[in-house]
């Protein structure tokens, strides 16, 4: 890159300009990436108390569909299950963390009283009732990992493309800026020495012809006397 550079004091000026912005937004980048890595490593921790918390209630509900299918037989735990009419409402909206945004969701209708779960209360036991609780909790255990873990997809791929970014500046275009801007200053001393180096034999060429005139005068007065 640097050769394909004209050695002028305007592309150096322009060069030296690229290079400061480019450093201002390598700082800048760099804050962005460890501002993500710290926020992402706060999800991670919530992820995984949030996944231990979802392992749990799926193993304790799957216990109690187990017991009342063992108890009340599996169309009884069908029916009841058919029963429901008024199902759960999901709604997204969005929320932004250093400039990435994530979902963030949010449910209703998911835990229910006795009466709206839809089966008769008296042709069912309390074991159906543990069954539909244990489901709702699982449903909302479900609902906040599936936040959590589509946030700390997107904040990882918002800290990949960051990284990318402040190698690129780092590795790639600041070195080559600051190539360019060395090949032009060398260059521009090379001419300004060149340039010196000229002028003084210019100098020294019209000193020594004015000498030739001076003694040519001379040589002329001493003759004609």
């Amino acid at each position: 890159m640097a050769q394909d550079v004209k050695p002028t004091r305007k592309n150096l000026m322009q060069i030296e300009d690229r290079i400061e912005l480019s450093e201002r937004g390598h700082d800048t980048l760099e804050q962005k990436r460890d501002g993500l890595i710290m926020e992402f490593m706060d999800i991670l921790d919530q992820a995984q108390n949030v996944r231990a918390d979802l392992e749990e209630t799926y193993d304790r509900a799957q216990a109690r569909i187990d017991m009342a299918r063992a108890m009340e037989g599996d169309v009884a735990v069908r029916g009841a299950a058919a029963a429901l009419k008024e199902h759960p409402e999901i709604t997204t909206q969005s929320k932004n963390i250093m400039g990435v945004v994530v979902p963030q969701i949010e449910s209703t209708k998911v835990r229910k009283s006795l009466d709206e779960r839809g089966y008769g209360v008296l042709g069912t036991s309390a074991r159906i009732d543990e069954v539909a609780e244990a489901y709702e909790e699982l449903l909302e255990q479900i609902i906040l990992a599936a936040e959590v873990e589509t946030a700390m997809k997107e904040l990882l791929d918002e800290i990949e493309t960051t990284k990318r970014r402040v190698n690129a500046l780092e590795f790639t275009l600041l070195p080559d800026l600051r190539s360019s801007q060395d090949y032009i200053e060398q260059k521009l001393e090379e001419q300004e020495r060149e340039e010196i180096f000229r002028m003084k034999k210019i100098k020294a060429n019209k000193e020594a012809e004015e000498k030739a005139e001076r003694e040519a005068e001379e040589d002329a007065e001493s003759a004609s006397a």
